[in-house]
């Protein structure tokens, strides 16, 4: 079931009963989905999650839930924490996880799990696919946000992947620079080790710029999709194989120079 309640109420009354009259779902499936983030009102001006079931309203104040039981029923997995730098911390994102939530809720989300973790707030610097796995930044103050994006943005980010393509792959830091949706886009790709037996190559891939599905698009782009690319391939039980394997960085937080490396590799089946 997925639903949108969307109401302004004209009494002062909580606002899990004020959403409860409003709609035929049980206060509890309302309060479960308040705490996934699923409801939002407005704060200072500002559109932000209500997570508070018993928080009391005001009459004039609106409300809106966003209600999808099958989205509020998944489990997601739990991500690494690698580094706490106190401004910002490190991660290593599992597949299926995403970067940051949506208007039906952010349970499933790193910044909501890392802000759990910490208790401390997040805020986004940047994004990996929901599908991929490996390392992401997470800040802490809106001013280490800003900084730390600003190195992806001006390309003073080092960013390496691991992926694990459909056949065999012969590349040496070769560039793929097919525009992506009317942009430059630049990848370079370099093989690791093919494998015969599955038909496929594990290849590193560095980006000098990050537009939406790059990797994935380039690399579909020559006829070597990455295997379990539902979009740009073919689905397998192995899901995405693509891990950002790698960032590297002038902190300009810490003044110092900060390198993280993760150990795996996408699996050789699929």
């Amino acid at each position: 079931m997925r639903k949108q309640i969307d109401i302004t109420v004209n009494a002062t009354q909580t606002a899990v009963d004020a959403l409860a009259q409003a709609s035929d779902l049980p206060k509890q499936r309302i309060k479960d989905a308040m705490a996934k983030g699923a409801c939002w009102w407005l704060q200072k001006g500002k559109r932000v999650r209500l997570r508070k079931a018993k928080r009391e309203l005001k009459p004039g104040t609106r409300i809106e839930l966003f209600y999808d039981d099958a989205l509020l029923a998944r489990e997601p997995e739990t991500p690494t924490l690698i580094e706490d730098k106190g401004r910002y911390s490190v991660w290593n994102k599992p597949h299926g996880l995403l970067s940051q939530g949506s208007q039906w809720g952010d349970h499933c989300s790193l910044l909501r799990l890392a802000e759990i973790q910490l208790n401390r707030s997040c805020f986004l610097v940047h994004r990996l696919d929901a599908d991929a796995a490996g390392l992401m930044l997470v800040a802490h103050d809106g001013r280490a946000a800003a900084a730390l994006s600003t190195l992806f943005s001006s390309r003073a980010m080092t960013k390496i992947y691991w992926a694990r393509v459909t056949g065999q792959l012969t590349a040496q830091d070769t560039k793929i620079d097919a525009p992506i949706d009317g942009k430059a886009s630049v990848s370079h790709v370099t093989t690791i080790k093919a494998d015969s037996e599955t038909n496929t190559t594990l290849v590193e891939v560095k980006i000098d710029t990050g537009r939406k599905h790059q990797i994935r698009r380039h690399l579909a782009s020559i006829g070597h999709p990455i295997v379990g690319d539902r979009i740009y391939g073919a689905k397998a039980p192995s899901g995405l194989q693509l891990v950002a394997k790698h960032l590297a960085f002038d902190c300009p937080l810490q003044k110092h120079p900060a390198r993280y490396t993760l150990e795996c590799e996408p699996p050789a089946n699929n």
